[in-house]
């Protein structure tokens, strides 16, 4: 083992803004360390930091987050409410269901329900 894993950071324009965005989805309260660098510590959730960059998101993530929820309808809605968009349609199989989103950076993430 090299070691463990200590938070996940998302590139973007806004860290404060986009970690108000996340704190309505998963809770707790954005933690504006500088003007480059917020982060938040939701209930249950792995802390996730907000890092700003000079260069706008281009390509698909090749890594996003899951968020599992009860109600998919409902949570895609709400998620909408707060400026997420939605990508594609609903996706069901036997392992569950799930909807992709883009948060209002245009980082693709997932509300997701089990079967």
């Amino acid at each position: 083992m090299i070691g463990r894993l200590d938070e996940v950071v998302v590139d973007c324009a806004d860290p404060l803004a986009l970690a108000t965005f996340w704190s309505h989805v998963l809770g707790g309260t954005p933690e504006l360390r500088d003007p480059d660098w917020c982060r938040l510590q939701a209930p249950g959730s792995p802390l996730i930091a907000f890092q700003r960059v000079p260069e706008p998101k281009s390509t698909k993530n090749r890594l996003h987050l899951d968020v599992l929820v009860d109600d998919l309808e409902s949570a895609t809605a709400q998620a909408e409410e707060l400026g997420a968009t939605r990508i594609g349609t609903r996706h069901d199989d036997v392992a569950g269901s799930f909807q992709v989103l883009a948060d209002p950076e245009g980082n693709e993430w997932c509300v997701v329900s089990p079967a």
